[in-house]
């Protein structure tokens, strides 16, 4: 079981379902030579997936480009299901940053070929986590600047509020095609700047104001 720890508190939730928007940055979307979506685009990590911050990734011997995305990650506190703003925004109670780590060449191989690309996400330590601060702790504004190094060296670095759908939109969106619970993960999306690591590059990311994370390629 992985758990989700809360700054400042005692209390850790276990972790469930990892519910992740792609193309949530428009920039992103570009630099992938996707369109950019009218509506949330879903999918899925598991709970397995998951490391903490300060723990290596292990890079998959059957792929050969591995990239990083940056992400805030939303803790959701509840049962909802079909929630509106006020519902969606009550159930968030924690926010973190996160890696979402992809296999991008096997995910191209997957999208031409016409199959799910779910191998392409799924896969251990390929979700890294800060620890969560809670709503209680930290009066989230959404202007947020959110960054990562590679070696020390930016490569990713925007501010929350150039998501196309708000952490509120998500939520709303998501519990209308799925019922979330409390301990599920919502990933939010990356901005533009992801790129191929190797082992033994040191990721460093952050979102300023809520945490930061460090992990190594191994």
């Amino acid at each position: 079981m992985k758990f989700a720890k809360i700054k400042n508190s005692d209390e850790k939730i276990q972790i469930g379902k990892l519910v992740c928007v792609g193309r949530n940055y428009a920039a992103h979307a570009k630099e992938l030579g996707n369109e950019i979506p009218t509506e949330p685009m879903l999918f899925l990590k598991t709970a397995t997936c998951v490391i903490d911050s300060g723990e290596n990734v292990i890079h998959p011997e059957w792929s050969d480009n591995l990239h990083h995305e940056v992400e805030l990650v939303l803790l959701i506190g509840e049962t909802i299901k079909n929630s509106d703003n006020e519902s969606s925004e009550r159930a968030i109670i924690a926010y973190a940053v996160g890696l979402d780590m992809t296999l991008r060449d096997l995910q191209n191989k997957f999208r031409s070929e016409g199959n799910p690309w779910t191998l392409a996400k799924v896969f251990d330590t390929s979700a890294v986590l800060s620890e969560f601060v809670s709503k209680k702790d930290y009066q989230f504004k959404g202007s947020e600047r959110i960054w990562m190094n590679i070696d020390g060296k930016i490569q990713q670095e925007s501010t929350l509020n150039n998501m196309i759908f708000s952490p509120v939109e998500l939520v709303k969106f998501i519990s209308s095609r799925m019922t979330l619970e409390k301990g599920d993960l919502i990933f939010t999306g990356t901005p533009e700047g992801v790129s191929r690591v190797v082992k033994g590059n040191v990721l460093e990311g952050g979102i300023d104001g809520i945490a930061g994370l460090k992990t190594e390629i191994k």
